[in-house]
């Protein structure tokens, strides 16, 4: 049988609409609601705004009435440089002990409705000055939260914030060594938990029973690799394949069993993006330093389709919608190209730095900078601005989308933009 129970998950999940992992619904940046708001600021279209006791990149994770988030409260030390024009990140402040959180919050009020705190151990990994060790994204299916943080730890929740398993596999496995710190979210896949560690030192893929944290299977990955994406799903011809965009080449493995299927690119310095995948085409960046991006057919015999060596964004994944590719760079630079052949189709700068990846829904793209910025773009072959909101905060973190509601997640607020209400 093809159809494999992801896709069906994934499937009940559209219906709910609920964002659950990283990259939402279908791990494709794309929201299925009908009715999303273009505008907001403040006194407009803003259904809730709550202060967060600590700082995060991670994305704002929905099921059902609940929002989940991860948070550092504490400083941790930070190594590398800044982009000129970048926003100045907003500091904790040194603790007795770094703490990590993960926040439940009610999606109609924005109320706390529980917090699951455990501490960082010493000595802690460095963290780029933009990121921190709550960079990773909550996963969940409806029964348990798994928040995985940049220090290796691994806690499984119920629903109601009690914990059920945990792990920590810095201590388990060696170090969390990897330059700037650890950025890759956690993957569901049918009862499994699967954990890419693709590190300086012991680089490895792990899965995980997800209902008891037991190791189902490792496979050693070699030494000295680097990959701050997170690994995704896409069906292959004889089952489902797992796609990591790693510093070596994108490789691609079976997820029941870690073993290598096919593989292709080059090296790549520093690959942050997720690949998004529609109709057996991959479209993907490599990350760092304005790299390529490429559609690729996939399979045994994969090929690359189309390839354009320069220009993609470092840190954010590209977005494809409706036969587009959407992307913005940390310059401002947003690009519009046909994903058949790759032609650009425009390009504009915008202004800002952008580490958000983008969103879709409601035949709309949504572009945030760091200085919280909102660019909404009616999708399309040219380009037409519906909208720019500002928020006035420092925003790292990519959006989420459900149920007809934007969240977004700043240095200071999780933000709910839309109707109240609703669940």
């Amino acid at each position: 049988m093809r159809a494999s129970a992801l896709l069906f998950l994934c499937s009940l999940v559209v219906a709910r609409a609920d964002w659950p992992q990283w990259r939402g619904p279908s791990a494709n940046g794309i929201a299925p609601d009908k009715d999303v708001p273009a505008e907001w600021g403040p006194g407009r279209n803003i259904a809730w705004k709550v202060p967060l006791t600590g700082l995060g990149t991670s994305t704002p994770i929905i099921w059902g009435d609940r929002v989940f988030l991860t948070s550092q409260i504490g400083d941790s030390p930070s190594e590398g440089y800044d982009f000129a024009g970048a926003s100045v990140a907003r500091r904790m402040g040194r603790a007795p002990a770094v703490q990590l959180a993960v926040h439940a919050f009610s999606r109609t009020t924005g109320k706390l409705l529980w917090e699951y705190k455990f501490d960082a151990p010493r000595p802690m990994p460095s963290v780029h000055i933009k990121h921190n060790l709550a960079s990773p994204s909550c996963a969940t299916d409806g029964k348990l939260v798994y928040a995985w943080m940049g220090t290796g730890q691994l806690v499984a929740l119920d629903m109601d914030g009690k914990l059920v398993w945990k792990r920590d596999l810095g201590k388990e496995y060696g170090p969390f060594e990897i330059q700037w710190g650890h950025g890759s979210s956690p993957l569901l896949y049918k009862e499994s938990l699967i954990l890419l560690c693709d590190h300086q030192g012991k680089a490895y893929l792990l899965s995980l029973d997800k209902r008891s944290g037991k190791q189902l299977w490792k496979v050693d990955r070699g030494n000295d690799r680097r990959a701050y994406s997170t690994p995704f799903i896409i069906p292959g011809k004889n089952g489902d394949e797992l796609v990591i965009n790693s510093s070596e080449r994108i490789d691609v493995v079976d997820p029941a069993t870690g073993a290598p299927l096919w593989h292709l690119g080059e090296f790549n310095r520093v690959p942050v993006p997720t690949p998004v995948f529609h109709n057996g085409v991959l479209y993907t960046s490599r990350g760092y330093n304005s790299g390529p991006y490429m559609a690729v057919r996939t399979g045994a015999k994969s090929e690359v389709k189309w390839q354009v060596p320069t220009g993609a964004p470092y840190v954010s994944s590209l977005l494809y919608y409706d036969g587009l590719i959407y992307m913005v760079n940390e310059m401002g630079i947003a690009s519009c190209v046909d994903a058949e052949t790759g032609k650009l189709l425009w390009r504009e700068r915008l202004g800002g730095v952008f580490s958000a990846s983008p969103v879709a829904a409601a035949g709309k793209v949504y572009l945030i900078n760091e200085d919280g910025d909102a660019v909404v773009l009616a999708a399309g072959r040219q380009l037409k601005i519906l909208h720019r909101n500002k928020l006035g905060e420092r925003t790292l973190a990519s959006p989420s989308i459900s149920q007809g509601q934007i969240f977004l997640r700043t240095d200071q607020h999780l933000i709910c933009i839309g109707k109240t209400g609703q669940s």
